[in-house]
């Protein structure tokens, strides 16, 4: 599989820029652009989505974020299901075949919290003994966590977790930086947006209960 680690041009004079970085990118920007839109289709570009954040996180030794894709894959089927199979209460006003948008209670957005702070702990740790290749056990778990927390929520379509995603990319916006990737700190940032926007969005489709 040379391909990964082809090489488009160079960035900043010595910064490879690889064709799965772009694919990666692409790829990433039309999955969140549509979730942000409300869009089932989000679901067909992430099953896309996840094979080539697989070969990149592969190519970079970063494996815990490698491991999350099979993960990743398993809570896209069941997000696909869900936002398009509402039970008779969930149904959007808009749309009685759609999931209307909820939010979390207090209680299980404190649960979430301690959730990621502690498994990302436990992760970490074992990461280091296990993969001692890995460059940033500690922060790649906490992305891995974080990420897997935010799927789920918007397997469910809460609105929270446009919050997690916002902090998701802050954190991703630092770990790619730190091994070197070019494309995925720029669409990193574009994310910040799209979730900002979203948020906005989602809420009034909350409020609409649609």
């Amino acid at each position: 599989m040379d391909w990964i680690n082809y090489t488009l041009f160079t960035f900043a004079g010595d910064r490879p820029v690889l064709l799965i970085d772009l694919i990666t990118s692409i790829l990433g920007l039309t999955c969140v652009f549509l979730a942000g839109r409300n869009s089932k289709y989000n679901f067909w570009v992430g099953y896309l989505y996840t094979t080539a954040l697989f070969l990149m996180f592969w190519n970079k030794n970063l494996y815990a974020s490698l491991l999350l894709q099979p993960v990743s894959l398993a809570i896209n089927i069941f997000g696909h299901w869900r936002w398009t199979h509402p039970r008779k209460e969930e149904e959007s006003s808009v749309d009685a075949s759609a999931l209307k948008v909820s939010m979390l209670s207090w209680t299980e957005r404190a649960f979430a919290v301690a959730a990621v702070f502690m498994i990302a702990a436990l992760w970490g740790l074992s990461l280091d003994k296990l993969f001692p290749a890995d460059p940033h056990p500690y922060l790649d778990s906490c992305v891995t966590v974080l990420i897997l927390i935010a799927q789920l929520l918007s397997a469910m379509k809460k609105w929270d977790c446009w919050i997690a995603w916002l902090i998701v990319n802050i954190t991703q916006i630092a770990l790619h930086i730190s091994v070197g990737h070019v494309f995925m700190p720029i669409v990193c940032s574009l994310y910040l947006v799209n979730g900002l926007v979203s948020l906005l969005g989602w809420m009034k489709l909350y409020r609409k209960k649609a």
